[in-house]
């Protein structure tokens, strides 16, 4: 009991600010990303999911950035929930830096979010979403259909309907203009 106290109060903390205290997990495919990010957040552990950088970036892939001396316990709840990572690294050069996922442009009326390779654009006064682009994941069209002409309140969440990569890159494009947008 004193054991799982003392590991709650230590897994809620923000993540370390300096590179050295980093680590990042890396996984087969990005379905295990999705997974292993939903299992970790659950927890109340302080992730994030991010590119991965160049020198071990293997095509349509992302990675999750952790506290790194949380690394036994992580691997450990993630080895239970059936998603072990194949790589642990440790984040202590800057060419292991995670990329970040986010680029936001505002147009004046208009705000667009870059999430990894989808962009999601709003009508700041209406909160319509007038644009979805990007990606080359067949589900693409289909997810703009969906999303276009839909207001930030009442537009499906992709989070739910798939597991590509630029079905997550749109969720993830979709709670950042949620945060930057909505009250």
């Amino acid at each position: 009991m004193l054991i799982h106290r003392l590991l709650n109060r230590f897994k809620r903390q923000e993540p370390p600010k300096k590179r050295d205290d980093l680590g990042i997990l890396v996984f087969a495919n990005t379905s295990e990303v999705i997974q292993a990010e939903r299992v970790l957040k659950k927890g109340g552990w302080p992730v994030r999911v991010m590119g991965p950088p160049p020198g071990i970036q293997s095509g349509c892939d992302l990675v999750i950035e952790f506290p790194l001396m949380e690394e036994l316990h992580l691997q450990r709840l993630l080895t239970d929930a059936g998603i072990p990572p194949l790589e642990v690294v440790p984040v202590n050069d800057p060419l292991l830096k995670p990329v970040d996922l986010f680029h936001t442009k505002d147009f004046g009326g208009y705000l667009m979010v870059r999430a990894a390779n989808m962009k999601l654009t709003v009508d700041k006064e209406s909160l319509v979403i007038v644009n979805v682009s990007g990606g080359g994941c067949p589900d693409v069209p289909w997810l703009a259909g969906l999303m276009v002409g839909q207001t930030l309140m009442d537009t499906p969440s992709p989070g739910t309907m798939g597991h590509t990569l630029c079905g997550y890159a749109l969720k993830l494009a979709l709670e950042e203009v949620e945060r930057q947008c909505l009250p």
